[in-house]
């Protein structure tokens, strides 16, 4: 800022558009609050049903987010505005006071073009008048006035410009939209992005060579800043994709006992958390510049990184920076679109993974076990992160079908070879595959709700059980319990599949029966799946009212589908005996969380829990409990077996249904025999038809 510019400007018409702003931030408010106390009240207390569940109800909710982002971004600008006006005004009356000042010992400052100025006298003493006074200034007072003009412009410029800066970066965040970004001063929003600058600026500059109290300050300053917009941006444009990677690719690795990775190793988990908080915040933005930063990530993961020791792909670093965070949903597909594709290319991607003539770092601190070489674990963690993405990924075919790679064809590895365990892959990819199924990313989170299916979680459910039931045998076991939930989630489509005797219920009854007999290989994913399906039976009995004696007769049929699929897995004709050791152990008493179904909130919540509750409680007194080591039981025996469990039902049935059951009408339903006689037979119809899907009829 020039010096005609402070000295004359008139600051009045920034104090009109302050006030306009105000009453923009006071008209939104209103407008926010209208939106959700009114039409987001509405829309969540509607029973919304086909695509009124699924569109209309998201349209509303993303409209009121609209109108919260609206009304923070304005308030932000109010804000920023007010704070760049106090100050300016603030530096003029510094200036009139620093000019008069000078005025007094006879010197002034005069422009000279270009944003610069001189001090000069007001009278030369030879040029005054006569009986005129002119003031006595030494050259200190030259120097004085000089130096306070200067530093009130630069103190201004800044201000000025900064404000200007920030204003324009919080714009660019919604190409279409609002941001989300909040400050309550100009000052908050500059330092913010002057901390994203320097954070940036030490990893270009000294990558792993900073010394361990800069690594420190980092970390802090990524924690501190990992959730704030501009810092978020401003970091990831400053670093740059390939800058990203480099520093992950040196920092990992190890060549020397001084070397970060052990010096600091208590510290590596901690700052990968937190600069995957940060990155991820980043994609988030609308902005051209963080569009251009995504694709260039893509491309820059599909090359090769040297390390100190080995060469590694940037797909394997990333994927290691995506473990937590809200990653953009686009970014997170159109990069797994790229690394899929990478790794049919590869036709073995684990002996590409596990390193290319030398062995691979471990690249992955926030588990001790998991070196993070496989790059498909860190991407499905991320996933099942966002479950929009994830059902994308899960249904997309172009360039290559996704969920038949991740779910059928791909070969794993060991990426855990200091601990015997679970494949850290495989878990995350059934992870993933549940988000996107059901929309939600961990069932066993506080306050996991269940929401309305939409089609495309609908397809990716059938796909996920078509490539899972391809599987077989090598069905992993790391995804019994997954798509156990998974069926729960879909509860009501599943039990209708399992319980009709025509196979009409757009599920494929012997992709159903060969999925149930694989998570039952399993005496836990077993218990998980059969509390999931009480959840669907319970909920069916409770809500059908035009015909009562189809939820009876349906709940027997899929206890009798579930207890042939247990057969198989116990005493499998064909294979021998499939199941794990967690059958041959004596069964104990306890109740898995994570059931998601339609119907577990409101008015039948808890009288659908209490029930539940009672039939699995059942159902660990039936026979099944005591197969132990004796798995060879005869069909016969086996339909014997869950006698408690349709008792139970029946009981929880005639509790619903007993004054439909007494009219005379409706014979075949008494409480002391019909009801037994009724869902035993259904059991066994369910038998049947569930043996004829296995092929032993």
């Amino acid at each position: 800022m020039d010096l005609e510019t402070l000295r004359d400007g008139d600051f009045a018409k920034l104090g009109e558009a302050l006030t306009g702003w105000k009453g923009v931030v006071d008209k939104l408010k209103t407008m926010e609050d209208a939106a959700r106390d009114d039409l987001k009240a509405k829309a969540d207390k509607a029973n919304w049903a086909g695509e009124n569940a699924t569109i209309t109800k998201e349209f509303v909710t993303k409209t009121v987010g609209e109108f919260s982002d609206a009304h923070t971004q304005a308030t932000t600008i109010h804000n920023i505005l007010k704070d760049t006006r106090d100050e300016l005004v603030g530096y003029k009356e510094e200036l009139d006071q620093a000019l008069e000042r000078g005025r007094k010992k006879n010197i002034t400052v005069v422009p000279t073009g270009g944003g610069g100025f001189t001090v000069t006298m007001l009278i030369h003493p030879d040029r005054a008048a006569e009986g005129t006074e002119v003031a006595d200034h030494s050259q200190q007072d030259v120097d004085h006035l000089r130096d306070d003009v200067q530093r009130i412009l630069g103190r201004a410029t800044e201000s000025d410009s900064s404000a200007a800066r920030v204003l324009k970066t919080i714009a660019d965040q919604a190409e279409v939209g609002f941001s989300g970004a909040k400050y309550g001063d100009r000052d908050a929003a500059v330092d913010a992005v002057e901390k994203a600058e320097a954070a940036a600026k030490l990893i270009k500059e000294k990558g792993d060579e900073m010394s361990p109290a800069e690594f420190r300050k980092l970390n802090s300053t990524l924690d501190s800043y990992k959730n704030d917009p501009l810092f978020q941006e401003q970091f990831a444009r400053t670093l740059g994709p390939k800058g990203t990677l480099e520093f992950w690719a040196d920092l990992t690795d190890v060549s020397s006992p001084n070397d970060l990775a052990r010096t600091q190793r208590d510290q590596l988990g901690d700052f990968q958390k937190n600069l995957s908080l940060t990155l991820a915040g980043a994609t988030q933005s609308d902005s051209p510049a963080m569009r251009q930063w995504e694709n260039d990530m893509v491309k820059s993961a599909g090359e090769q990184y040297q390390t100190h020791g080995s060469r590694v792909y940037g797909y394997q670093l990333m994927s290691n920076l995506m473990r937590v965070g809200d990653y953009d949903d686009g970014f997170l597909n159109k990069y797994g679109d790229s690394l899929v594709e990478t790794e049919k290319k590869m036709k073995l991607p684990g002996n590409y993974w596990q390193g290319l003539g030398s062995p691979v770092p471990k690249m992955n601190f926030m588990d001790g076990d998991d070196f993070g070489r496989d790059p498909m674990t860190g991407f499905m963690t991320a996933l099942s992160n966002s479950p929009d993405a994830s059902t994308e990924f899960f249904n997309s075919k172009d360039p290559q079908d996704n969920a038949e790679w991740v779910l059928k064809e791909r070969t794993s590895f060991d990426d855990t070879p200091l601990a015997d365990g679970p494949n850290p892959a495989l878990e995350a990819t059934g992870k993933a595959m549940f988000a996107a199924v059901s929309g939600v990313s961990d069932p066993d989170a506080p306050g996991a709700e269940f929401a309305a299916h939409t089609p495309q979680q609908t397809d990716a459910m059938k796909r996920s059980l078509e490539y899972l039931a391809a599987t077989g045998n090598d069905f992993p076991s790391e995804l019994r319990d997954d798509m156990a939930r998974a069926m729960g989630n879909h509860g009501e489509t599943v039990h209708k599949a399992m319980s009709d005797p025509l196979g009409s219920h757009g599920l494929p009854a012997d992709q159903l029966m060969e999925v149930s007999k694989q998570i039952s290989r399993n005496k836990d994913t077993y218990m998980l799946l059969g509390e999931q399906m009480n959840h669907a039976m319970r909920a069916d009995i409770l809500t059908e009212t035009a015909h009562p004696e189809d939820s009876l007769t349906k709940a027997g049929r899929t206890v009798g589908f579930l207890e042939e699929a247990r057969y198989q897995a116990t005493n499998d004709e064909k294979d021998g005996d499939i199941t794990d050791a967690s059958w041959k152990k004596a069964w104990t008493y306890h109740l898995v969380g994570g059931v998601l179904t339609p119907l577990g909130g409101g008015v039948i919540g808890d009288p659908l829990q209490r029930g539940v509750d009672a039939i699995t409680t059942a159902v660990l007194q039936d026979e099944t409990n005591e197969i132990n080591d004796k798995a060879t039981a005869d069909h016969q025996n086996t339909y014997q077996r869950r006698n408690h469990q349709l008792h139970r039902l029946a009981d929880e049935w005639y509790s619903v249904n007993s004054d439909w059951a007494e009219d005379p009408a409706h014979e075949g339903y008494s409480k002391s025999y019909g009801v037994y006689d009724t869902i035993g037979a259904a059991a066994n119809d369910g038998n049947k038809k569930a043996e004829g899907v296995a092929g032993d009829q």
